[in-house]
Parts: C-alpha cells; structure tokens; sequence
C-alpha cells in the first residue's frame, strides 16, 4: 500500500508541479489482475482499485499502515463498478455488480472479494475507505435506483447529473459519503463555483475520457489556485482547505466521495467566482 502525507497550504504554494501531483494525483489505479491502494494521513481515507482478469482478487490489511487483522476491521467502505459485469464477495455473500453499481461495505465485515464476470471483459472496482466507529450492514445499489438530480445548464458548459448512493438519505454510513457525476457532451466544468469544506475530506476519481482528453483539475486555497492535469481513471486527494474542480477537454465522469465531521450533502463553504485567483 503506498502512503500520502498531505501538507499546509503555505507549503503547497511554493511546490512544483512535480511535487503537487506526488503529493495529490493518483495514477496507479486500474492495473488488470491486480488490487492497488492509497493511504492519505487526510482523514485517513484509503483509495483504491481492483480489476479481477485471471483470478479473484481479495482485499487484505496491509499491517504497517492498519495494524488491523483484517481491512474492515475498524473501517468502511464504497465501492463502484466502473467495468463491466463481476461480483463482490463480503463475508461470503455475493452481490452482482453491473456497470456503476455500488456496494457499500460496513464495519466487521471479515472478508472482501473481487471477481469479474469474464477475464476478457474485466469489471474496474473503485473503492474509497473511512475509519468506522459503528457498523452499518452491507448494502447494494443498482445504478439507475438511485437518487438522480439534474443540475447545470449548457449555456454554462455544466448540465450534468449527479446520482448519490451513500448519504444521509440512501445507503446509511458511519461517515462515508459516495456518488457520481455524469457530465452531457458538450458540458465540461464541474463544481464550478467552487467550494472547500473545512469539515472533511474529498476524493475524486475522473473516468469515460478518451485517451486523448485531458482534464484540468483546479485545487488550492481559493486566492491562490494551482491545477493539476488529469486522465482517464486518475484521482486526486482534496484536503479540507482545498477547492475541487476541474475543465476538460472533453465531457467525462467522475465519482466522489467524502468522510469527516458530518455526512450533510451540502455542507460546503461557497466561493464568490469574484474571489477566485
């Protein structure tokens, strides 16, 4: 499991670009027959991703970083099929898992296996994990059963629609919020006006770009911007002082998920596009 420590933003101001995207891009995600992690010290977040080809994939604790006997010992987590059609295995119990599926996995839940439907169509697990002080039961949700809202406009470049699996009004967590943003062709911001929220962490995972695409994701203090450029099934780790948002070449998706002081959807401290920098 790699580890991530995060800094102040003071420090983040002077980095280079090459010290930014060490310190908040991930791009080791989605390698075929293989299960990868990311320890953030942010709010203790683990992300990571599994792509079952040959043979079932099973989620372990690394000790170093969990001094756990097993990963869910003390945690949860969100997971969301990106791939095709496989099948995720909690304590033994299987839950099919169609495209954009989610499956959310609580507390003391023993074991967590990956498989896919057929090794030449892989399904592509995303997967994002909180620290738990309660148990929550495991609980699956089909894509198109979820709560869907339509935001934005195409005038603005921003008409999508976000659909929300983990929350405080769907699949119930400790602290785990999860969803996705589908944006329409011709639409490409997200977030915008941007927003931080002192009170937890956020990650974003971007994924449907095309290989030639890139996306621009805006992070930092609000008066004192950086960007980091994104590809296809990139993520990036967003502190609780930093705004996220992002522009791409190309219409896209992208699945969040959030974990800290409160699982409150909107709670989010608005900035004025006048005091962007």
């Amino acid at each position: 499991m790699e580890m991530r420590y995060t800094n102040d933003p003071s420090a983040v101001k002077r980095f280079t670009t090459e010290e930014i995207r060490k310190m908040f891009l991930i791009d080791s995600l989605f390698k075929p027959g293989s299960l990868e992690m990311v320890y953030t010290d942010a709010d203790r977040a683990i992300i990571g991703s599994a792509v079952p080809t040959e043979k079932t994939l099973q989620l372990l604790s690394s000790k170093k970083e969990m001094a756990a006997d097993y990963f869910l010992e003390r945690r949860e987590m969100g997971i969301i099929n990106i791939g095709d059609e496989g099948t995720v295995s909690a304590d033994g119990k299987e839950y099919v898992m169609h495209h954009k599926d989610a499956l959310y996995i609580g507390r003391g839940t023993k074991t967590v296996d990956f498989k896919s439907k057929q090794k030449d169509k892989p399904s592509a697990f995303y997967f994002v994990s909180y620290p738990a002080h309660t148990s929550y039961p495991t609980a699956h949700a089909s894509f198109h059963d979820v709560e869907h809202s339509a935001l934005g406009t195409a005038n603005d470049a921003n008409k999508r629609t976000i659909s929300k699996y983990i929350h405080e009004k769907g699949i119930k967590s400790c602290q785990l919020v999860m969803g996705l943003t589908d944006l329409e062709e011709g639409s490409v911001w997200n977030t915008m006006p941007s927003h931080t929220h002192q009170r937890r962490t956020e990650i974003y995972m971007y994924f449907n770009l095309p290989p030639d695409a890139v996306l621009f994701h805006m992070m930092g203090e609000p008066d004192e911007t950086r960007h980091i450029v994104m590809r296809d099934r990139q993520a990036v780790i967003s502190p609780s002082w930093s705004i996220h948002a992002g522009s791409g070449t190309h219409n896209y998706s992208f699945i969040w998920a959030m974990g800290g002081e409160n699982q409150a959807f909107d709670d989010m401290d608005m900035v004025s596009m006048k005091d962007l920098r």
